[in-house]
């Protein structure tokens, strides 16, 4: 148990020291990414995405219609992938093919891999995790196992310090949520049946939990 606290507590460590640097600023998380302006609804940031070539992720931030989001209280979230080549390691496992086969990919090929999604409230801090279908990102998912040994050993380096600094930190703090998300996610895939399902509009947000940033970051204080 001490082993697997010592991650949890530097990551906890490190969330502090972050959010502590951007209070002394007076600087949101997502500054540097908005270049100071208000997001706008939809579109992408950064342009292009932030990426991460040598060890295999990118993300985007972007937020959504009042209307699209109703009883929403976040300033807008970070899609988190996988790239191709980082993902190469896991594509031919017992655990993928069992995922293809309840999914129907038949053979479908992506660039990246949709591993999770990060809300964040208007302060800029986590609020809950979400997963989602393909058609949103327009890529694919990996199977659970992939998704949580990825999410676990993540490393970041996108000229994004602070949030790519967040990202590994709260990937690392919540290992259990991240466990149930993909164990509802599956759930929701397995209970929809047809070769259809990655495309099929009514499945759009597959999973969601609430992440307890003051309970962790008070457990490892």
């Amino acid at each position: 148990m001490a082993e697997r606290r010592l991650p949890a507590r530097s990551s906890a460590r490190r969330l502090i020291d972050i959010y502590s640097r951007l209070a002394e600023r007076r600087e949101h998380l997502f500054a540097s990414v908005l270049k100071g302006r208000a997001p706008s609804q939809w579109e992408h940031y950064p342009d292009g995405d932030a990426i991460d070539v040598g060890n295999g992720f990118q993300w985007f931030y972007h937020s959504h219609s009042a209307e699209d989001r109703p009883g929403a209280a976040e300033h807008g979230h970070v899609h988190l992938f996988v790239r191709r080549d980082r993902f190469a390691q896991f594509a031919r496992s017992k655990a993928e093919a069992q995922f293809s086969r309840l999914t129907h990919r038949n053979g479908r090929r992506a660039k990246t891999r949709h591993l999770v999604a990060v809300a964040f409230d208007p302060h800029g801090l986590p609020t809950r995790l979400f997963a989602v279908n393909s058609w949103v990102t327009g890529d694919l998912m990996a199977s659970a196992a992939a998704t949580a040994a990825l999410l676990a050993d993540i490393r970041l380096n996108t000229g994004f310090a602070e949030v790519d600094g967040v990202l590994e930190a709260v990937c690392r703090l919540c290992g259990r949520e991240i466990d149930a998300l993909l164990t509802d996610r599956d759930r929701a895939l397995s209970g929809c049946a047809g070769p259809n399902v990655l495309e099929d509009p009514a499945l759009e947000a597959l999973s969601t939990v609430e992440i307890d940033l003051d309970g962790k970051l008070g457990a490892y204080s």
